[in-house]
């Protein structure tokens, strides 16, 4: 072929392939067109800003709440799929973590990019176990809350007041200093919320035991009471991991976010990771497990279900523990606790609620209404079921809920941390207020 025939193939191809991965936008107020990137599925905002209806304007920008449908960062931690019910971190089908990892094997696969070899996981786990003491004055701070504050809001308070007893994690570009706050924070999340849970009903403080494992020093940390030697349940010490290992990433949640945005003014991450507690704290993250129980303990029996999913159906009441902004089909998670909860009432006894959940899950299942609105089980749907039978009261839910998820809140920071492209967070708006107004004094003001 003549080269220059070639040439002019391949530049005829090469500029084939760009206009296939681009957006062509005509803009109806100029009759102005314009070409902009595709990239992986995605277009940036800021190649918006060159639509104007004239050099004064501003530029176009797209309006989200709720970041419905933006990517606010390009990711390799987490994968969902939502409508083929698929969830995966670094890879790894969640499935197949929860059956043959732990809870620790996970939160280094999540923070490092790569399941450890042995010698890294030894290193891994004795590192994280012997930063499970807390200062003492942090005690003498637990004692200030009131006898029923909440242990959450305990929680929150406390990993904050972490950023004041270590200078060091205000160097979060230095390597070594990420690596000790992340054995803090993984270390010392279990022992606050286990010393948040005991001042909450006025026992007192269980120190750490570093011959158990992560959970089975965090169950005797909150069930302690004469023993010399606390000996954890098995099955309840693997129940806990496989629910940590569960909850310890999903994807650019409302927390994970939140970590994401503080942590990008380039604060400690004790402060971040408080805002991201603070943000599952709240009844539509971290208490939606707790709002399931309430809906069955409303129920009150396997017969009312049937009059319940009617009211549903009648907008008069929500099923809760169905549906997610994410996933449109059952929450791969979901099933997984689901075969937990059975091992946890085999040791602890059938939760009298779990006929009632059946039930629902049945009914829901099965009726048209439920399965067009791909309203399917989620995570909180048995996971209150499991914490309320191994002994937890509700309002220990978010905070069980906060230990597994600080490693993948780790990952998401120090992830947004190294990428170039990140910048402090600063949201735009779309402004209806007023225009220009003068100052009126007070006395020519009217009623």
């Amino acid at each position: 072929m003549d080269p220059t025939k070639a040439a002019t193939t391949v530049a005829a191809e090469d500029a084939a392939q760009t206009r296939r991965d681009s957006l062509t936008i005509i803009d109806n107020r100029t009759g102005k067109r314009y070409e902009i990137p595709i990239q992986h599925g995605t277009i940036r905002a800021m190649d918006l800003r060159q639509i104007k209806v004239d050099e004064a304007d501003f530029g176009l920008m797209s309006y989200d709440p709720a970041f419905t449908n933006t990517a606010s960062c390009k990711s390799r931690i987490t994968y969902i799929d939502g409508e083929k019910g698929i969830l995966r971190y670094r890879g790894y089908p969640i499935e197949e973590l929860a059956e043959r990892s732990t809870y620790l094997e996970t939160a280094y696969l999540l923070i490092h990019g790569e399941l450890p070899t042995k010698a890294q996981l030894d290193d891994w786990t004795y590192h994280i176990t012997h930063h499970t003491f807390i200062h003492e004055s942090i005690k003498k701070f637990l004692d200030g809350f009131h006898y029923d504050a909440h242990p959450m809001g305990m929680l929150v308070s406390t990993v904050a007041a972490l950023s004041t007893f270590y200078e060091d994690a205000k160097d979060i570009f230095n390597p070594e200093s990420r690596r000790k706050q992340t054995y803090r924070l993984i270390g010392k999340m279990p022992t606050l919320a286990a010393f948040s849970y005991r001042h909450s009903i006025g026992m007192p403080y269980v120190y750490p035991d570093n011959d158990l494992s992560y959970t089975g020093n965090f169950l005797n940390m909150l069930f302690k009471t004469t023993e010399l030697k606390y000996k954890p349940n098995p099955a309840l010490e693997r129940a806990l991991d496989v629910l940590f290992i569960l909850h310890a990433d999903h994807e650019q949640n409302c927390s994970a976010n939140a970590m994401r945005s503080v942590g990008s003014s380039h604060v400690d991450p004790y402060s971040a990771t408080a805002a991201a507690t603070a943000a599952l704290y709240g009844p539509l993250h971290g208490g939606a497990n707790e709002a399931v129980l309430r809906m069955l303990e409303d129920i009150g029996s396997v017969n009312n279900v049937p009059a319940y999913i009617k009211r549903v159906k009648g907008g008069e009441k929500r099923l809760m523990g169905f549906g997610h902004r994410i996933y449109k089909n059952y929450d791969p998670r979901a099933r997984i606790i689901k075969e937990i909860a059975y091992q946890v009432f085999d040791v602890m006894g059938r939760n009298p609620l779990l006929d009632i959940a059946l039930e629902v899950e049945r009914i829901a299942l099965e009726d048209e209404y439920f399965v067009t609105r791909k309203l399917y089980p989620n995570v909180d749907f048995y996971t209150g079921l499991i914490y309320q039978s191994m002994g937890f009261p509700t309002t220990m839910f978010p905070v069980l809920f906060a230990i597994p998820r600080t490693s993948g809140w780790i990952a998401q920071w120090e992830e947004m941390l190294l990428d170039p492209e990140q910048k402090i967070a600063r949201p735009r708006q779309v402004y209806l207020g007023y225009d220009q107004r003068s100052y009126i004094p007070i006395e020519h003001r009217g009623g």
